[in-house]
């Protein structure tokens, strides 16, 4: 079977171009909208996001945070993959856990009127809330939670191990889907952590 003109043409793009268009593409000091893009697939690029937030291009880390900020500005998630975009062209790249990591917040107020902010590893900022929900998923022979909070367009943040525990600082007791729940309150949205009666 002969291939395509397409495919015999198709080249995936480097780290070094998709890094020049990704500048290209952006404007001002917002983020690309990637979500307008939808630019042909050009195949799976040596790039991995590993748990700790650490981005490595072809087995070696990316050193320049300025870098790993600007790939991380134009991440997809499409149907459970990621993917690098730019206008014109789309990259597949590996995420072992969640594409960033939280590693710190701030506080807003008390009680159920405060609002939690958290800051990623590359720098965006949101406040956890109906628009950015916590969830905590529970290793099923562990038992050890890993704790996210969604940061844009489907991307999650894994909070690091300092800032979950700041945060059970601040959880309390709360009705939650006719059950009691031990968790969290932000944005005017409770977030449960864990069943109260399995806390002992």
């Amino acid at each position: 079977m002969t291939k395509t003109s397409d495919e015999q043409n198709s080249v995936t793009p480097s780290a070094d171009t998709l890094a020049q268009a990704a500048q290209a593409a952006a404007k001002g000091k917002g983020l690309p909208p990637v979500h307008l893009w939808n630019p042909p697939f050009c195949g799976d690029l040596d790039m991995r996001i590993a748990r700790d937030g650490t981005w490595f291009y072809q087995g070696t880390p990316i050193g320049r945070p300025a870098l790993v900020r600007l790939f991380s500005t134009i991440l997809k998630l499409e149907d459970g993959k990621y993917f690098l975009v730019t206008p014109v062209e789309k990259v597949g790249i590996t995420v072992d856990d969640a594409p960033f990591v939280a590693v710190d917040f701030r506080i807003y107020g008390t009680g159920q009127g405060q609002e939690i902010v958290f800051i990623t590893n590359v720098g965006d900022e949101a406040p956890a809330g109906a628009d950015h929900p916590i969830r905590v998923v529970r290793d099923s022979d562990t038992g050890e939670p890993a704790p996210y909070v969604m940061i844009r367009s489907g991307l999650e943040a894994l909070i690091d191990r300092k800032s979950f525990y700041r945060l059970v600082e601040l959880c309390t007791h709360e009705m939650h889907a006719g059950a009691q729940w031990f968790g969290i309150w932000s944005g005017g949205v409770f977030f449960p952590v864990i069943a109260s009666d399995e806390l002992g």
